[in-house]
């Protein structure tokens, strides 16, 4: 493995909701992306909202094309969120809001 191939970016970002913590890892052929909080995350659709439903973890989910590939955390502000897990639909995310109206709600529910 060439490691120098990969990056990685981790950054507070302020939002007009409040800050969050944005993360972002790129590789050879791929990469994802994520909005952290402390109730929870949006990110790319490398997540599984399922699984995350399961350890209790509020997970919104956008998804990015190939046109319009997610690559940096703020790629997820204006995206559509296109699945949730059970914890985030009870913050009041659900799909069709954009990745900041979703931090909207994780950062309310602090």
């Amino acid at each position: 493995m060439n490691v120098e191939q990969l990056t990685a970016r981790s950054e507070v970002l302020e939002t007009p909701h409040g800050k969050v913590m944005g993360t972002s890892f790129r590789w050879p052929g791929g990469q994802y992306c994520t909005l952290h909080t402390d109730q929870g995350l949006v990110g790319c659709g490398i997540y599984d909202v399922h699984v995350a439903g399961e350890f209790g973890m509020a997970v919104a989910i956008a998804k990015g094309t190939p046109e319009k590939p997610l690559c940096e955390p703020e790629d997820l502000y204006d995206a559509k969120i296109v699945d949730v897990s059970e914890p985030a639909r009870r913050l009041g995310i659900e799909p069709g809001m954009t990745g900041l109206e979703a931090i909207g709600k994780l950062l309310a529910g602090e």
